[in-house]
């Protein structure tokens, strides 16, 4: 994906206040526990990549190491982290499987639109997207909450539906999660 083909997805005020926050060990956490779902997700589907869109410090790659993806016959089974937080991981890279994990209820709200094009570009084939949809414990140092958007399911289906069709929908105690794969032109 050419940086061409990328609308800008954060501002740099709210960059450096994400980076700060990402020196909390106990921000992003979330993927530890939706590990289990997703390697499900790779068992089921066969799928061969995965990227990490808003991938924190990786816990997701480390959580699904933990649980044994490797033992699936999946030894170089490529795994792309892309957060702006770390510009060292790089562009958002397409996989078969890409997951946004307790990611989307953090972009401003400018931003939302050119991250789910981001996320639409990338999705070859499925994608795993979980949102909080109340307010998180963590505060940015300018006194926000640090889930900027604190809406309902209802208002986050129609905007991805612009872009996936959903194959699956479940809620959790924080909010809601989908499993989609792309809105293919007809």
């Amino acid at each position: 994906m050419d940086a061409i083909d990328r609308a800008p997805t954060i501002s740099q005020e709210y960059l450096l206040l994400q980076q700060e926050l990402h020196q909390n060990p106990n921000y992003g956490v979330a993927s530890f526990g939706y590990a289990p779902f997703v390697k499900d997700i790779v068992q089921k589907t066969g799928a061969r990549s995965l990227s990490d869109y808003g991938a924190g410090k990786q816990n997701l790659k480390r959580a699904l190491h933990d649980l044994g993806l490797k033992d699936l016959g999946l030894k170089d089974f490529p795994y792309f982290p892309y957060d702006p937080a770390f510009p060292e991981y790089g562009k958002p890279e397409p996989a078969d499987l890409v997951c946004c994990i307790d990611v989307l209820e953090h972009i401003e709200p400018d931003f939302v639109e050119a991250v789910l094009r981001d996320l639409a570009l990338i999705t070859r084939n499925l994608g795993f997207f979980s949102v909080a949809t109340g307010p998180a414990e963590k505060v940015l140092r300018d006194g926000r909450n640090a889930h900027l958007i604190q809406k309902k399911s209802s208002w986050w289906l129609p905007k991805f539906c612009e872009h996936f069709d959903i194959l699956q929908l479940g809620t959790d105690q924080h909010g809601f999660w989908v499993v989609t794969e792309p809105r293919r032109v007809q």
